[in-house]
């Protein structure tokens, strides 16, 4: 496919036009924290248990424990349904069968009026068992591409990276392919059956055909505990997250912009950075920042000098290298996503006065590469209103949602431009977290993944219903 940056500001929850002209975000990123909404508010409505709208395919799919055609998979507002697509066990049309782990997700324009879903499989080293070359090493992990119709059901599904470790997150990008994430940091030896280092990126086409992407890990975006990635369509700089406690929030700007996929592999090098919060050296954002709420603080930025440590040693870990030169610390980061306004979202699941999670905002000054702004818009102060926020996605009306990954129910969680939070989803069936949540190109439907036993949906309803307040 050919790069798209109308296509890429659909995908990221803007319209091109929108992007320029009105950013719906905006007034929660430059607010007070004075008449903030604390708690939640009723959103679309009272959840209530579901059944998929093919719960006729699925009578007789037991699926840990659960027969998938006679049990309600989620709870949703009035007005909303689903389907139940993709599920771990089914076989794929490359002759494997689909993986558990269901984890980070972004949907593509395919051909014929088709979405293309590439997502990741978060899977702990292991044999797989899985016949497909090429490749990274001989382990589990990697992605499946699914290719879905516009009646929602799958057409075609098949393995597109093999042989990587503990796929959690990425990111889709504006050149139409999706930038896989290591959440391991794995090397060779006596105890484990890895051949390679692990701890890497790894990109994927977003494509109809069968084909098992060239596994090249992408060195100089850094050897870390990978979780996400966000691409700013102007500048083609790619930001990150880092899955630690103790992590940083990272840019790689390539010497060479990036127009289509393989150009990271071929052309990738760059430089990678972390952030610092201008006169806050080596600040822990996650206790004691909510008296920063909706201020933007000014940042800089500053190189990591060795992108690839060869170890697994804290000392030379690429966060210790930012931390040393005074970068932000922040509480597990997680999602990312690229939404309206130019604005880079991030989440930390543990960040906060409550430890229950935060959601900062990255503005980007693309003039002054070494400038830019970073806002805190979200800090849960309860496990009720907010429990663990993982995976993120921004809606094309200018919600975001957010994927919970806590305890007890599981919810997928709207927050609205005023920066109300409501619950728009629940786990049915189990305690699995949410994951992937993303919207197809044309808007209408929002895919999300149960992670455990691995179940794909699809849900459309009433998005541009007026939301209640209370």
């Amino acid at each position: 496919m050919n790069f798209s940056r109308r296509n890429f500001f659909k995908l990221a929850g803007a319209s091109a036009i929108g992007a320029t002209m009105f950013s719906p975000l905006e007034a929660l990123y430059a607010r007070r924290a004075s008449g903030q909404v604390v708690g939640l508010t009723g959103g679309y409505g009272p959840l209530a248990p579901k059944m998929p709208e093919n719960a006729d395919e699925l009578v007789g799919l037991v699926r840990g424990g659960i027969n998938l055609g006679t049990t309600p998979l989620l709870e949703l507002p009035p007005g909303f349904n689903y389907t139940a697509i993709s599920i771990t066990g089914q076989s794929m049309d490359d002759g494997t069968i689909v993986r558990g782990g269901h984890d980070g997700m972004a949907a593509f324009v395919g051909p014929n009026n088709t979405t293309i879903l590439v997502r990741n499989h978060e899977l702990n080293p292991s044999s797989d068992g899985l016949n497909v070359f090429p490749r990274y090493d001989q382990i589990a992990g990697g992605t499946t591409t699914i290719v879905v119709g516009p009646n929602r059901r799958v057409r075609k599904q098949f393995v597109s990276l093999a042989g990587t470790i503990r796929n959690c997150a990425g990111g889709p990008t504006p050149w139409d392919s999706w930038i896989s994430c290591e959440e391991n940091l794995t090397i060779p030896a006596p105890n484990n059956t890895a051949t390679k280092k692990h701890g890497y990126n790894f990109e994927v086409p977003a494509t109809a055909d069968i084909q098992v992407a060239d596994p090249v890990p992408l060195v100089a975006m850094g050897r870390f505990n990978h979780e996400a990635v966000a691409v700013d369509p102007e500048s083609g700089w790619i930001y990150q997250t880092e899955d630690d406690g103790n992590s940083c929030f990272y840019r790689f700007r390539p010497d060479v912009r990036p127009t289509k996929y393989g150009d990271l592999q071929t052309r990738g090098d760059g430089v990678l950075e972390a952030l610092v919060i201008k006169g806050m050296f080596k600040v822990d954002t996650g206790t004691n920042f909510l008296q920063y709420k909706n201020q933007p603080l000014e940042v800089e930025w500053v190189k990591i000098d060795n992108v690839d440590p060869p170890t697994n040693l804290l000392a030379t870990s690429v966060r210790v290298q930012g931390q040393n030169k005074g970068a932000a610390i922040f509480r597990r980061g997680e999602g990312a996503w690229y939404g309206n306004g130019g604005l880079i979202y991030f989440t930390c699941t543990s960040g906060g006065n409550a430890g229950q999670g935060q959601v900062f905002a990255y503005k980007p000054n693309n003039n002054d590469p070494n400038s830019g702004t970073i806002t805190l818009v979200v800090e849960s102060p309860a496990e009720n209103v907010l429990n663990f926020p993982d995976n993120i996605t921004v809606a094309p009306f200018g919600d975001l949602f957010l994927c919970e990954d806590g305890s007890n129910t599981e919810f997928v969680i709207g927050v609205t431009p005023e920066g109300d939070l409501y619950r728009f989803a629940a786990n049915a069936i189990n305690g699995s977290e949410f994951a992937g949540a993303c919207f197809s190109p044309d808007g209408r439907t929002m895919f999300v993944n149960i992670q455990s036993p691995g179940i794909t949906c699809a849900i459309w309803g009433p998005w541009n219903k007026t939301k209640k307040r209370s």
